[in-house]
Order: structure tokens, then C-alpha cells, then sequence
């Protein structure tokens, strides 16, 4: 089994920023893409950003120029340094990673959760 424990959600200001964490741990071989999603009250759950093992960049258009992802394979974790933030970004942030099992399964697994509020 694989685990993703994420850090780094928190109370902001308007403008202010916020870095979320992610790293996986348990039965990996190796990952492919891992993604940043979020959920606001009352809406779908979205993409925010995504990043290849190859660190192919993808964001949504709400996010982009605001927010940057990363990742790093030795640590098997992806980061999502969040500048501008503004009270439409208030959202339960998840980590989701597809990966590639011991036995060569290709699996995905989401977060917990982690909450950020954007709020004066």
C-alpha cells in the first residue's frame, strides 16, 4: 500500500502566499505524474496543477501564473508554492499520485486533504 501524508494548508491574508507538501511512502517502484486537486464547498473537485516524472507542467486556468508546482523523486514528494492567493482559492487542497507498484501495477492514490483559507 502507498500513503500520502500532506503538510502546509493554513489561514493566508488576500495576497499572501502558502507551500503544500506531499510526499508518498510504501510499496513504490516509481511515479508518474503526481497532481494537485482541490474542492470548494459546494463545488467539483478540480485540477489545479500537475507535473510529470519528466517535470511536464500543467495548471489550471484559474491558478496559472499564481501557482507553481514541483516535485522531487528522490524524496517522492510534489510541492505547490501558492503566490496571490485570493479568497477564491479557499478550498480543501488534495495530493494525487499515479505510481507504479512492486508488482508493476499502475495505481493512483489521493491525500487526505489539507485546508487553505484565504481569508482577511
Amino acid at each position: 500500500q502507498v500513503q500520502l501524508v500532506e503538510s502546509g494548508g493554513g489561514l493566508v491574508q488576500p495576497g499572501g502566499s502558502l507551500r503544500l507538501s506531499c510526499a508518498a511512502s510504501g510499496s513504490i517502484f516509481s511515479i508518474n505524474t503526481m497532481a494537485w486537486y482541490r474542492q470548494a464547498p459546494g463545488k467539483e473537485r478540480e485540477l489545479v496543477a500537475g507535473i510529470s516524472r519528466g517535470d511536464n507542467t500543467n495548471y489550471g486556468t484559474s491558478v496559472k501564473g499564481r501557482f507553481s508546482i514541483s516535485r522531487d523523486n528522490a524524496k517522492n514528494a510534489v510541492y505547490l508554492q501558492m503566490n496571490s492567493l485570493e479568497p477564491e482559492d479557499t478550498a480543501v487542497y488534495y495530493c494525487n499520485v499515479e505510481y507504479i507498484n512492486r508488482s508493476y501495477r499502475i495505481l493512483k492514490v489521493w491525500g487526505q486533504g489539507t485546508l487553505v483559507t484565504v481569508s482577511s
